[in-house]
């Protein structure tokens, strides 16, 4: 996932300006609703949850796709561990938002996962988001098979609690194993009744369109992580890269996509919701 590179008195002076932390004016100028992934602006979110959440509805956005913070401990999410589902819930829309979505380690919907559908359900969730298999390197084709099938089990429970189940895919499952890729394999295991797909476009760096997954798996994905590059692979805001967002959005019908989450440094997040709300509008 992207991090944020702004210096501290950056961040500061950002969170200062009044027309950030102005939710509502800018909630009722948007006429599209779009989310942003919180993992880019951790440090600041465990630090003054209420505030940051506030400043990105003043960027412009009208939900949010948390990290479970039992899950992400050595990712810095622990001090969020002594909120409560319901008590989470209250923060963000008091905000000003919705949480739409969060992101579960593997290994906690393997082992936890009661306690985890019951905390998205507490904060009123859609979407529970298995984050990667994190397998390595020198994981096999059969690897990646068996925790699809792991995780078909894992869909089936969230499924019968009334949540939708889902995959986000990094720069891993875009390589290629005694030359099958990876991604494409996942996809012919993975129940396509239970298990949606969250698409990472940050893969263009790659060479792979979101476009053209969407239109080649009609109905399999349920929301998309949202990053734009330039062709040396350089983050840019949302338009200003190589990434047709025209064509994004249009073949993401297709896809079924619901939700769509920015998910760069801090600095893009204010351009990247006006040109998502001009372009849609």
């Amino acid at each position: 996932m992207g991090q944020s590179t702004m210096s501290l008195g950056s961040v500061l002076a950002v969170m200062h300006l009044p027309q950030y932390l102005s939710a509502k004016a800018r909630l009722t100028s948007l006429n599209h609703p779009i989310g942003f992934q919180v993992y880019p602006v951790r440090e600041m979110l465990v630090n003054d949850f209420p505030g940051t959440l506030k400043m990105m509805a003043g960027l412009g956005y009208q939900y949010v796709e948390l990290c479970s913070p039992s899950g992400y401990l050595d990712s810095g999410f622990a001090p969020l561990t002594k909120l409560s589902g319901k008590e989470t819930k209250k923060i963000v829309q008091d905000a000003g938002l919705t949480c739409t979505s969060c992101h579960f380690t593997f290994d906690e919907m393997k082992t936890n996962l009661d306690n985890r559908i019951a905390y998205a359900k507490d904060i009123g969730m859609k979407a529970m988001i298995c984050s990667s298999f994190w397998l390595g390197d020198k994981a096999t084709m059969k690897d990646y098979m068996d925790s699809c099938d792991q995780l078909n089990k894992i869909a089936y429970k969230i499924t019968k609690a009334g949540l939708i189940a889902g995959f986000h895919n990094h720069q891993m499952e875009f390589a290629k194993i005694n030359g099958d890729l990876i991604y494409d394999s996942m996809m012919k295991e993975l129940d396509a009744k239970l298990v949606k797909m969250q698409f990472q476009t940050e893969v263009i760096n790659l060479g792979y369109k979101a476009s053209t997954y969407f239109q080649k798996y009609p109905g399999r994905f349920i929301s998309s992580h949202m990053s734009d590059w330039t062709q040396d692979k350089k983050q840019v805001p949302i338009g200003q890269g190589e990434i047709d967002w025209q064509d994004f959005f249009a073949a993401a019908k297709t896809g079924g996509v619901k939700y769509f989450y920015v998910e760069m440094d801090l600095n893009t997040f204010k351009p990247s919701a006006a040109y998502i709300d001009k372009l849609l509008a």
